[in-house]
């Protein structure tokens, strides 16, 4: 997988899972998200070493070096054909700056992720964001299943 990072104002996207703060994503995911509640950190890692990942971190303007990680986003896919946008977070500082919608676009601009036949997310509240890059809803979606083992992941019991 070949080096991939776009750099704009005081932000950097990176495609380098080496970059990712474990702990950042699994908190977002856990406490914050409406989809992911609960879901252990071990889940989390693992989703992340089998996906395409895009970590969005604050950029130190004296190192030109990485700092916190401020969002993420995974694309899990077979790179030829389809791709499935999971796990997309800003956390809520640093909302309202346009970052999502640069998320979006170099997910999508991406040299590895083109030509895709399909690509599919979900989502409860976000579709004003998905439908400016032309994600529409299901036309057919009496074609699509789906099996759930369960709705939300148990709560971990922490000694």
């Amino acid at each position: 997988m070949q080096q991939y990072e776009v750099v704009k104002n005081n932000f950097i996207i990176s495609a380098d899972k080496s970059k990712i703060n474990l702990d950042v994503v699994h908190n977002y995911l856990a406490t914050e998200s409406y989809w992911a509640k609960n879901i252990p950190i071990d889940i989390v890692k693992t989703s992340i070493q089998n996906s395409f990942c895009f970590g969005i971190y604050t950029l130190n303007a004296q190192t030109k070096m990485t700092d916190e990680q401020i969002g993420f986003a995974r694309v899990i896919t077979d790179c030829a054909t389809f791709g499935y946008l999971a796990d997309v977070f800003i956390v809520q500082e640093y909302r309202g700056k346009g970052l999502s919608k640069w998320l979006m676009k170099t997910i999508l601009e991406h040299p590895q992720l083109q030509n895709f036949r399909r690509w599919l997310l979900a989502t409860k509240d976000a579709h004003g964001l998905y439908e400016q890059f032309g994600f529409k809803e299901l036309t057919n979606p009496e074609r699509y299943m789906r099996y759930s083992v369960f709705e939300e992941y148990p709560v971990q019991n922490v000694l």
